[in-house]
């Protein structure tokens, strides 16, 4: 089992120096450290910087989401409920750790950055997923993500790319990450309360099952009054942290700063660390540009692609500037991230527990147990569209549903064998996978990111006109790829 393990530690290795940096002792020189802030950027510009213009719009557009468009169909919230589900997961407790204890504070910053602009890849690709989305199986619903807008948009000679995207992501989302997340359930449980690590992802898998053989509504409806809940109590315990050491708050952004572009730091290799792992924890928790969230995106029901942009550009701040800002600010300021032997959900525990006592790391393991059982919720119906995507057969949906189970087992399972080279090999296939994935979307994105923009100036024409709710006519744009029906304005 070990030589397994170790050979395949060396592909993964390989696959993470292509995706993410480090070919040739080079740390910028991979697709995604290389791409993902450069088109962030692009996407920034391209729509007039829309995640600060029409930010005020966007906190409008969430307040009215609650509402369902017809009674058989997934609200716009509950699509952000069930993506927020994905995003605020293992990633905004144990990666901002790992990243902290990999790269050192500065990576926190790395990471806002990836925040702000992946606002508008958010929104880009979530409005590319709402305008080319198709019909569901069931009534009312509707099915699309970056599979299907490659594919629609980009015409079947590009095919294989939305294949290769599907492939990735049903290794990531179905079966890696969920593994990553049943991991750090299983080990905070496991040391706050001493309960087994394997029996613990035993009953992950069985309430796992229940909830998400139900489909999208079951999913939809359990992330829309989970999540809010649970994101409220973790930014409270934060702002508690905050305001008892409100003093440090000046030096601790300082440090921030100062090793974020290495000026604390030894030398360009030790920059590279402290970048990349800001980059890769911002991408692992946020999800934008990755071609995660427009999978979910894609099933709401609304009458405008960009409103579902907003949404989901609303779920990124989320995630990013206030969750894992709040985690780095518990690490932070409790000072116990130069103890380099702790690693990832155990540094957040010790951390919090530093500050307000022995409960604390009781409640990081209660508020993991949220994060990463939504995120494996939301995760399922991420990789079951691709399944659809990729085979559209019950067999092919039934096997997926037996590996997904069986990863989540895997994860408890490293948490049981208490291998940190365990743990680290979970990491790096997660990241790999993800840089894979991400880098198939990112292509497709820049290829077709005029079709989006044209959506926005749509959406936006028509508000200058004084119209409350635009809606989307298809037929007047004739987008080559859209399916005109799905937009019929007798709908509304």
């Amino acid at each position: 089992m070990q030589s397994f393990l170790d050979a395949l530690s060396t592909v993964i290795g390989w696959g993470n120096s292509l995706a993410w940096g480090g070919i040739g002792g080079i740390w910028w020189l991979g697709i995604l450290v290389a791409a993902l802030l450069p088109a962030g950027l692009y996407f920034t510009i391209r729509s007039r910087f829309v995640q600060f213009r029409l930010f005020g719009h966007m906190l409008h557009v969430m307040r009215c989401s609650l509402r369902r468009e017809h009674y058989d169909s997934v609200s716009s919230f509950e699509a952000f409920a069930t993506s927020a589900a994905a995003r605020v997961g293992t990633g905004n407790i144990a990666g901002v750790a790992v990243a902290i204890t990999a790269g050192g504070p500065g990576s926190v910053l790395w990471m806002w950055l990836v925040g702000l602009v992946g606002m508008a890849t958010s929104f880009v690709e979530n409005t590319l997923a709402q305008t080319y989305k198709e019909r569901g199986e069931e009534h009312g619903t509707f099915r699309g993500g970056p599979a299907y807008y490659i594919e629609k948009g980009l015409g079947r000679q590009w095919k294989w790319l939305a294949v290769v995207f599907s492939i990735f992501l049903v290794i990531s989302f179905g079966f890696f990450f969920n593994a990553v997340q049943a991991n750090a359930m299983a080990s905070a449980i496991s040391a706050a309360f001493e309960i087994n690590a394997l029996l613990v992802g035993v009953i992950v898998a069985l309430v796992a099952a229940l909830i998400v053989f139900g489909g999208i509504h079951t999913i939809g409806r359990f992330a829309g009054l989970v999540v809010p809940v649970m994101a409220l109590a973790y930014l409270a315990v934060a702002i508690v942290v905050i305001a008892m050491n409100l003093a440090e708050l000046p030096s601790v952004l300082g440090l921030v700063a100062r090793n974020a572009f290495g000026l604390q730091e030894a030398g360009a290799g030790a920059f590279g660390a402290v970048v990349a792992n800001g980059i890769k924890r911002g991408l692992f928790s946020n999800e934008a540009g990755m071609g995660s969230s427009p999978n979910v995106g894609a099933a709401a029901d609304v009458k405008h692609p960009a409103v579902q942009g907003f949404v989901q550009m609303a779920s990124v701040f989320l995630d990013t500037i206030l969750i894992c800002t709040a985690t780095a600010a518990i690490i932070l300021l409790a000072d116990v991230h130069v103890l380099g032997s702790i690693e990832g959900v155990t540094l957040t525990q010790d951390a919090l527990a530093s500050e307000v006592g022995s409960w604390g790391g009781g409640f990081i393991a209660i508020a993991l147990i949220f994060f990463a059982f939504t995120s494996i919720i939301a995760n399922y119906y991420y990789a079951e569209t691709n399944i659809f995507y990729l085979w559209h057969t019950r067999t092919s949906i039934l096997c997926y549903r037996a590996l997904y189970i069986l990863f989540i087992l895997f994860g408890a399972w490293v948490a049981a064998s208490g291998s940190s080279d365990n743990f680290a090999l979970l990491w790096n296939m997660a990241d790999m996978s993800m840089g894979f994935m991400a880098s198939a979307n990112l292509l497709a994105m820049l290829l077709l990111s005029g079709v989006a923009f044209r959506v926005l100036a749509d959406y936006e024409e028509q508000r200058a006109r004084g119209t409350d709710q635009p809606i989307f006519d298809a037929r007047k744009h004739n987008i080559p790829g859209v399916e005109h029906d799905v937009w019929d304005a007798d709908r509304w």
